[in-house]
């Protein structure tokens, strides 16, 4: 009984250390976060923002795992973390999708010339918008 806990604990252990390696392969590939500090003009913090986005992994984690240790944080902290998770998995989807060049291709291929940063930014809009509607109605 003993020697099964340990080996599902030790496995579990592994598979999460695989996937928080790939997770941080693929920020580290697409230069996520210096071209954040690029874009926000705080390139000298760019060890901060990596700092940052480790401690929040971390922080999701734990949360993840211990969800049944109650954490009196209240309804803002929730707000705040969500906001912020939201807006890294945003960031991270762009990323990718600018590295995978989808957004000139989809563009090339409408034949769209103009509204291009107004097409971005209802994409933007479009998935906040989703978000809030899937936290606030089908998540309760």
């Amino acid at each position: 009984m003993w020697i099964a806990g340990i080996v599902l604990a030790a496995l579990g252990l592994i598979c999460g250390f695989a996937v928080v390696a790939g997770t941080f392969a693929l920020i580290a590939s697409l230069g996520l976060i210096p071209r954040m500090a690029g874009k926000t003009s705080v390139a000298a913090h760019v060890i901060a923002l990596e700092n940052a986005v480790i401690f929040g992994g971390i922080f999701g984690a734990v949360i993840e795992i211990c969800g049944e240790i109650p954490l009196r944080l209240g309804v803002w902290f929730a707000v705040a973390y969500g906001g912020c998770a939201g807006i890294f998995a945003g960031c991270l989807s762009v990323a990718l999708a600018e590295v995978l060049h989808v957004f000139p291709i989809l563009f090339r291929r409408v034949k769209l010339k103009t509204g291009l940063y107004l097409l971005v930014f209802l994409f933007a809009v479009g998935k906040a918008v989703g978000a809030f509607y899937y936290f606030a109605v089908l998540f309760r």
